[in-house]
């Protein structure tokens, strides 16, 4: 997808015009590999935002309402979080930025994401301190759709960058893991914390995987597990605007705020494992074969459309 594909449709000159504008940055980035690599860097940058679009809007949203909600409005703001992400949602459909099949996915994470906040809060992880009409439990609606920008962003990012893999493990193994993990979330209190083996699990089934993906005119690659952590590092810095921003809070936060722990990323690892895994229901795995990055060379400018 070329650059100028991001922006909504526009007039033919326009589109002509914005067409020309990026031949010209690329004619640039050619002369010299330190401008094709901030090229191709300042490309993947712009893909990550456009992928992350409901997630983005959602963490906006918290830091928005929590310093410009009106105090004491008719509308609780929790309401409004869940009401704004459900327009959010609606919106993405209708302008196809997510499939219909993507969103069946994305709903399934709504329903494992508020599942394991209801246990959560019930056993007092964290709470949700503000009050709302819309909720079960202690857990406010919106709060399933946090989780559900999580698979809104990988759905997304993959078809954006094009991702193909190689040493992929069967699914099944993936399939298993992700039930292991999910039910450790609910037993570590009961039977104990086995999430020491389960990153044992998860470096031995994808030691070999990586994730191909192309911003521009050659596919790049990176280990699996190193895309789950640097996404896991943005989700804790997502999750420490949460809490800052006081959406929900920790035991340890109910005196004043505190940077939640670096123990978190963990956490959040094994929860874009389970991710991951749902994501895979509606995007199989492609094998990445070197061959075709020959063909797609001709096709520079027109990666998966988003």
């Amino acid at each position: 997808m070329a650059l100028g594909q991001l922006r909504e449709p526009a007039a033919d000159g326009r589109r002509v015009q914005s067409a020309g504008f990026i031949a010209a940055l690329e004619a640039r980035a050619e002369r010299s590999a330190a401008a094709s690599a901030f090229y191709e860097f300042m490309r993947f940058s712009i893909l990550q935002a456009w992928a992350c679009l409901f997630g983005g809007a959602m963490v906006a949203l918290l830091i928005a309402t929590a310093w410009f909600y009106p105090k004491g409005a008719c509308l609780a703001r929790y309401d409004f979080l869940t009401l704004a992400a459900i327009a959010l949602q609606v919106a993405m459909l209708r302008w196809k930025l997510e499939t219909w099949d993507e969103a069946k996915v994305i709903a399934l994470f709504h329903i494992v994401g508020t599942a394991m906040e209801i246990y959560k809060t019930a056993v007092g992880s964290w709470i949700y301190p503000e009050p709302s009409l819309l909720h079960i439990g202690g857990v406010p609606l919106f709060s399933g759709f946090m989780y559900a920008s999580v698979g809104s962003y990988i759905t997304r990012v993959w078809r954006v960058c094009d991702f193909r893999f190689t040493g992929h493990p069967p699914l099944w193994q993936v399939y298993l893991l992700a039930a292991g993990i999910y039910l450790n979330f609910f037993t570590l209190r009961s039977i104990g914390d086995m999430r020491v083996v389960l990153f044992i699990a998860a470096a031995l089934i994808f030691r070999r995987s990586w994730i191909h993906f192309r911003v521009w005119r050659a596919h790049r690659k990176m280990p699996l597990v190193t895309a789950c952590f640097c996404n896991a590092f943005f989700l804790w810095l997502a999750e420490n605007i949460g809490t800052l921003t006081r959406t929900w809070t920790y035991p340890s936060q109910s005196v004043a705020w505190s940077m939640v722990g670096f123990g978190k990323l963990g956490s959040w690892y094994l929860l874009l494992i389970i991710s991951y895994a749902m994501v895979t229901l509606v995007n199989r795995p492609i094998p990445y074969a070197p061959a075709s990055r020959r063909c797609k060379t001709s096709m520079a400018l027109q990666p998966a459309k988003i």
